[in-house]
């Protein structure tokens, strides 16, 4: 695996090998699936992550290769075993105890992109896929670090959740999406949305490009961008704004964009998305 650049909390610094990922699952096929086509692809092609499936059967000891059983105390579904789960991520990392081991689990903590940021901070992070009825305690207990969610529903198992988790990751790491700004300026990655992008054509449909946009004047383009990532978190996701750290520049374009808000919404006339200037 080749040097590269790597996302830390200071930005991007050079010299260090890509992110391990395992993934451990009973469903080896669907992962490697996806590995095969877009950023994931590009990732382990480009060295920036090694990204290793492990089929949790494998570490199995009855000629059933079985990963579950009944629960103690009885009640529905089935129980993933802790002797499996334990044997295969021992097996894969070796004497590595690097990181962070994770499972996926609709009881886990609700993944961010603050929590996708400090993944890709590691150098290796296994993600351990529940599946049926969850996984015995003792997992939790006495092997994982971390509990993830993606949200407040329930999927089948956990290999969607780890596909999702594995993408956001890699996608920080420098040459996986070709542009590191870009990684940098994401939705949430900076504690905001992103602002509004526009390409050619310059009209379509009676819908112009904001004239900012299209003035070569750097520092105002960079200063409109800000502006209506204030407006669109505060529109879309003013809880953001709660957590976020606001510069004053930020906290000055913050009252402008609810004044411009209250003086649309006084006329009758606010503005459906964005503002023409700065």
């Amino acid at each position: 695996m080749g040097e590269g650049l790597r996302w830390r909390s200071g930005g991007w610094r050079s010299g260090e090998e890509g992110v391990t990922i395992d993934i451990i699952t009973i469903f080896p096929e669907l992962i490697e699936a996806v590995l095969e086509v877009g950023t994931l692809r590009i990732a382990r092609e480009q060295g920036a992550a090694r990204i290793n499936v492990v089929d949790l059967r494998e570490f199995t000891d009855d000629r059933h290769r079985s990963v579950d059983d009944a629960p103690f105390g009885g009640g529905p579904g089935m129980i993933l075993k802790p002797d499996p789960i334990f044997r295969a991520v021992r097996e894969v990392r070796g004497d590595d105890d690097s990181g962070r081991i994770v499972l996926l689990s609709p009881q886990g903590k609700t993944y961010d992109q603050r929590i996708a940021t400090a993944l890709a901070e590691e150098d290796r992070v296994s993600l351990i896929c529940g599946r049926y009825r969850g996984v015995d305690e003792r997992v939790r207990r006495g092997l994982i670090t971390d509990e993830i969610s993606l949200g407040d529903y329930v999927l089948s198992g956990g290999e969607l959740a780890a596909l999702v988790v594995a993408e956001s990751v890699v996608r920080l790491l420098p040459g996986v999406i070709g542009d590191y700004e870009s990684a940098a300026r994401d939705s949430f990655q900076s504690g905001l949305l992103d602002a509004p992008h526009y390409t050619r054509p310059q009209e379509f449909e009676e819908m112009r490009v904001p004239e900012v946009l299209v003035s070569g004047d750097h520092a105002k383009i960079e200063r409109w961008r800000r502006k209506e990532a204030i407006r669109r978190t505060l529109r879309r996701r003013p809880d953001l704004l709660e957590r976020v750290e606001l510069t004053p520049e930020d906290r000055e374009l913050l009252r402008a964009v609810e004044s411009e808000d209250q003086l649309s919404r006084s006329s009758g006339a606010e503005s459906n998305e964005v503002s023409e200037t700065s």
